[in-house]
């Protein structure tokens, strides 16, 4: 089992109606160095130019990003080489990134190699310290910029902090 840390961008705030622009995924572990970046078309005409503001795209750049098709299936595969058996997801935001992520790969590849579950960052940290107001982001190293890898690398070194802080026993 390998916890598979995510980060999506997207022009909107729901799947199908708008599209994921990006999505970063780092394996967590020691290094962070096993690391997927794809940047995906829009697949609608709809899109927020604020959402898009975030990631810091443009919609003529967007425009011009790969296939989700394509992306997705070089996702799976990735997914496929850097995990021992199911992936696990695990996002700062699983209530969004989830969506999308569960959404594109049912959508493009008839399946989701996540399976049906994702963990919550933010939640894991809050039951840790068993504090509902705790915020965990203290603990990233890497600067949160909205870059969908970096930002998985972020929420990645705040998660292996908090397994090396609490002793927690998560799998790998």
């Amino acid at each position: 089992m390998s916890y598979i840390m995510v980060d999506i961008e997207a022009d909107g705030p729901i799947p199908g109606d708008y599209s994921m622009v990006c999505l970063g995924a780092v394996v967590v572990e020691p290094g962070l160095a096993r690391t997927f970046r794809g940047r995906l078309r829009p697949i609608s005409e709809e899109f927020d130019p604020e959402a898009l503001a975030v990631g810091g795209f443009t919609r003529e750049q967007t425009l011009s990003f790969d296939d989700p098709r394509l992306v997705m299936e070089a996702f799976a595969a990735w997914l496929g080489e850097v995990s021992s058996g199911r992936p696990r997801f695990i996002s700062d935001n699983n209530g969004f990134d989830w969506q999308f992520i569960n959404w594109y790969f049912h959508h493009f590849l008839g399946r989701n190699p996540f399976g049906h579950s994702s963990t919550n960052l933010g939640s894991f940290y809050k039951g840790l310290v068993k504090d509902t107001t705790k915020n965990f982001k203290h603990l990233r190293k890497t600067r949160h910029s909205h870059d969908p890898v970096d930002d998985a690398k972020g929420n990645a070194e705040a998660f292996l902090e908090m397994v090396r802080e609490h002793g927690a026993k998560v799998g790998f």
